[in-house]
């Protein structure tokens, strides 16, 4: 079998609407090592590892052939869509480049159902540089073992990085960094690559980073309507994952404003700061309007409220 008829069969089976340089660089040296594909012995590979020059003659054929190729849709060189698959979602291409990312704030308060607002922009959650490229490593020593890393990279081909994309199709990316980045925080969708943050992360979102899910007092509106029906996601996620100020704005909100019970909220009592400057919305300044029970400023407009 040819080499470049292998890479392109595994290319479709990877069921990616874009890959990366790193994904055809490993690709090619795993086919490498392996000589053989499926059984199947490839034709004239001499070598263990490839030279950089034979990466680059593997990628200029198939994009001659059209199994992969750039489109200005994803404007990074390094970012091929694949055969077929033109008019795959940006949600899914972005999760396909960045592997550690998810999407999050108004995008997935959309995914799930909880606004009828469509943003405008992508929003985007991903690791910070440094637990970015400590997974990017680890993935690597994964996929090619750590030997094979070695004279992967001594061999000049590309490494997994972070590939910068300001937008996707006709949608600005809005990229924001946490160190909570984890697996708990996001569901897979099936079937797809596109990974979404999770109902109660998404709640705590909102709490955190209004500005980012449509205005407080969209937020506001949403907690009301929604927050009965998720009660135990958003509990559970914001006693695991939430800062005490997240504990306390939560309370105030859940408790104090809806009427919700549920025994955590006396826990989240405890971290209420007598004597303190908190507030509920961390972008506007200080209110003498203020919760007792919460010591907490509630520095939102009464009008707006209304």
């Amino acid at each position: 079998m040819e080499l470049r008829t292998a890479i392109a069969l595994e290319i479709g089976r990877l069921h990616q609407p874009v890959v990366t340089d790193y994904h055809l660089g490993s690709l090619v040296f795993r086919l490498y090592q392996a000589k053989t594909y499926r059984g199947e012995p490839l034709d004239r590979l001499q070598k263990d590892v490839p030279e950089r020059a034979d990466y680059t003659r593997l990628l200029g054929g198939l994009v001659t052939d059209g199994i992969l190729q750039r489109t200005k849709d994803v404007p990074n060189k390094d970012v091929f869509v694949v055969l077929g698959q033109d008019q795959a979602a940006a949600e899914d291409i972005i999760c396909c480049v960045d592997p550690f990312c998810y999407l999050s704030h108004l995008t997935a308060m959309e995914y799930h159902g909880l606004t009828d607002r469509l943003p405008k922009l992508l929003f985007v959650t991903s690791l910070p540089q440094s637990q970015w490229g400590r997974l990017a490593t680890e993935r690597m020593q994964k996929d090619l073992g750590a030997e094979g890393l070695a004279a992967y990279l001594q061999a000049g081909l590309p490494p997994l990085r972070r590939l910068r994309l300001d937008k996707i199709q006709r949608k600005i990316l809005s990229v924001h960094t946490s160190s909570h980045c984890d697996p708990g925080a996001y569901v897979t969708v099936q079937g797809k690559p596109r990974r979404v943050a999770t109902i109660g992360r998404t709640f705590l979102d909102m709490l955190r980073e209004p500005d980012l899910c449509g205005g407080i007092y969209h937020v506001l509106d949403l907690f009301a309507e929604q927050a009965p029906r998720y009660l135990r996601l958003i509990v559970d996620e914001i006693d695991r994952h939430g800062t005490n100020i997240d504990k306390v704005r939560a309370g105030y909100v859940l408790a104090e404003r809806l009427n919700l019970t549920h025994p955590t909220f006396e826990v989240w009592r405890t971290f209420a700061q007598r004597g303190g400057s908190r507030k509920l919305y961390a972008q506007a300044g200080y209110s003498p309007r203020f919760s007792e029970t919460w010591c907490l400023s509630i520095n939102i407009d009464e009008a707006e409220e209304a």
